[in-house]
C-alpha cells in the first residue's frame, strides 16, 4: 500500500522545502489531489517513532494520526505536500487533499498547515508569499481570518473543534 497522488501531478524539487508536489496537467477546483496512507498510530506510538520517520505523520484526531511506522514505509506514505500561507490544496475529510481552486500546469501543490495540525510547534515558514505569515504553529487552526479563508477545508477533526 501507499499513498495516492492523481496521475495529473510528481514530485520534483521545491522552492519551499526540499521535494515539492507539482501539477503536470491542469487541475480543476474539487478534483483529489491525493489520499494519504498510513497506520492509525496514537501519541505515544507516534513520539517512540518520531526520530524515524520525521515529519511524514499526518494528525487525524486530537490523539490520533495516519503514519508510517517505520523508516521503510516513509516513501509509500510521502505527499511531499509542503505549507504555504496561500495554498491552492485543502482537505476532504481526515486523508483526502483537494483542489480548493483551479491549479495550473507546473504549480506546486501546497496546503496550509493549519488545516490538519494542532500540536504544539512552530516552524519558519518558507513560502514566500505576500500574506506569509513567517511563523506558523499548531494553534494557527484557530486564527479566524483563517477559520474564515479555509472554511471547508480544514480537516474533519479540526472542523468540529472550531465549530464547537
Amino acid at each position: 500500500m501507499k499513498s495516492y497522488l492523481s496521475p495529473k501531478t510528481e514530485i520534483k524539487e521545491s522552492k519551499i522545502e526540499g521535494r515539492g508536489l507539482f501539477a503536470i496537467k491542469p487541475i480543476k477546483k474539487g478534483e483529489v489531489i491525493g489520499i494519504k496512507w498510513g497506520h492509525i498510530i496514537n501519541l505515544k506510538k507516534l513520539n517512540e517513532i518520531l526520530n524515524e520517520i520525521g515529519d511524514t505523520y499526518f494528525q487525524i484526531n486530537d490523539d490520533f494520526f495516519i503514519a508510517p511506522i517505520s523508516k521503510n514505509e516513509i516513501k509509500d506514505s510521502m505527499m511531499f505536500l509542503n505549507h504555504s500561507c496561500n495554498p491552492n490544496a485543502g482537505i476532504e475529510g481526515n486523508i483526502v487533499f483537494v483542489a480548493m481552486r483551479d491549479i495550473n500546469e507546473g504549480e506546486e501543490i501546497n496546503i496550509d498547515y493549519a488545516m490538519s495540525d494542532s500540536l504544539e510547534y512552530e516552524l519558519k515558514c518558507n513560502c514566500g508569499n505576500k500574506n506569509c505569515r513567517k511563523i506558523i504553529s499548531g494553534k494557527d487552526w484557530m486564527r479566524k481570518d483563517l477559520q474564515k479563508r479555509y472554511n471547508g477545508y480544514f480537516s474533519s477533526y479540526l472542523q468540529k473543534k472550531i465549530k464547537a
